[in-house]
């Protein structure tokens, strides 16, 4: 009862003309799973995917900021306003069979819409449950009500699950599960090339500087220099953010006395080579490989993270950055969390920090914490995947 009050006072409190008609993509033929981001879209977008490629359905995806076509199969879509009329409208349209929604983000007209037509509602990523940011107020009953339409809610951890039981999901319907599997970060390498540097190598400490601006050449050559008084054949390997910057650093470098090897000009790191300066993002994955120790360009006195640190954590390299995450802060908290990255302050602390991971079973041990935290979702993709399943043959 309670929940039928707050339901209707949510509804009168946002009572507004329909929404314009929109333009909608036809609908295509066959069995169509809506995903609708109410956070992060990391896992909702491999979810799609595999979705798509691996059962052949077609995905509507909303809460996104583009509309239109994504990968195959795949429709891109804005959510509708959070009315009655807007909610039938968007329900006829599609006529999904299964709903998944993801991290907290409650729609209650909506759900309420698809529950009484007899959608099952499923969260992946719950992390936290609540109502849209402009339309707080006080609704008795409605968030429980609501939640209590999820069919099951495979929470982020421990605290979120707790969060929405006591907000009023279902006790039996809330499954603490973790974070869904995010789209690959694995880059590709020419494997003959990768043997034949690493033999080059073999006998060799060294660290990449990937994708470095130029304010942060001074402090990570520092560092380099305070790092070779510890293993003094060790080899920093340096990726310039703009490419057409490599051969000017290299110059400028052997101006300052250092011994340096260009990609660019087919020179290899020979023995006596002290920094080796190389220029393609292209082959970002195979220096990711062949580097135990990776600096993260960016993040020390730059814009923030130039390069998604999930990349050098699939490929088996230590990570180290500085305290600007840019755009991947999410990441970066995950790999921080587990203790499967190494934040450093200033020049000084990445100087103390890398001397320290120059210890190989230190720097082993933060790679594998952060291979663990790249891998760590892929059982809760495939449990997703099978209650999807189970959804849809029930339906026939």
């Amino acid at each position: 009862m309670a929940g039928s009050i707050g339901l209707r006072l949510y509804t009168l409190a946002q009572r507004r003309d329909p929404a314009a008609e929109t333009d909608r993509p036809a609908r295509p033929p066959g069995r169509l799973v809506w995903l609708h981001a109410g956070g992060s879209t990391a896992g909702l977008l491999e979810l799609a995917r595999r979705l798509t490629d691996e059962e052949g359905l077609t995905v509507l995806l909303t809460g996104v900021s583009d509309s239109g076509p994504a990968d195959s199969g795949v429709i891109l879509q804005p959510a509708p306003p959070d009315t009655p009329a807007d909610a039938r409208a968007f329900l006829d349209h599609w006529r999904p069979d299964v709903a998944l929604w993801s991290d907290g983000e409650l729609r209650p007209v909506l759900l309420h819409t698809a529950a009484d037509r007899g959608l099952t509602l499923l969260m992946a990523d719950a992390r936290l449950p609540r109502l849209l940011r402009d339309r707080d107020g006080w609704y008795p009953g409605l968030l429980r009500s609501t939640l209590g339409l999820f069919s099951q809610i495979f929470a982020l951890d421990p605290a979120s699950a707790q969060a929405f039981r006591r907000a009023g999901a279902l006790p039996s319907a809330v499954t603490y599960a973790g974070r869904m599997e995010e789209r690959s970060a694995v880059l590709p390498c020419l494997e003959a090339e990768r043997q034949a540097l690493a033999q080059m190598l073999a006998s060799r400490p060294r660290w990449l500087a990937a994708v470095l601006p130029e304010d942060e050449v001074d402090s990570i050559i520092t560092a380099h220099r305070t790092a070779m008084g510890l293993a003094h054949r060790l080899l920093l390997i340096v990726m310039p953010e703009r490419p057409e910057a490599a051969e000017s650093l290299a110059q400028r470098l052997e101006g300052d006395g250092w011994s340096v090897a260009l990609r660019s000009a087919e020179q290899e790191p020979e023995p006596e080579t002290e920094i080796y300066v190389v220029d393609h993002p292209s082959e970002l994955g195979l220096w990711y490989r062949l580097a135990p120790i990776t600096f993260l360009g960016g993040s020390l006195a730059g814009p923030g993270a130039i390069r998604n640190p999930m990349e050098p954590a699939s490929l088996g390299s230590a990570i180290l950055h500085g305290p600007r995450p840019g755009a991947h802060g999410s990441a970066l908290g995950r790999l921080g969390a587990a203790r499967a990255a190494r934040a450093v302050a200033s020049p000084g602390d990445l100087a103390e920090a890398l001397g320290d991971l120059l210890s190989p079973d230190r720097a082993a041990r933060l790679a594998q914490a952060a291979w663990t935290v790249v891998s760590e979702g892929v059982e809760v993709t495939e449990a997703v995947l099978a209650r999807i399943r189970r959804e849809l043959e029930g339906r026939g």
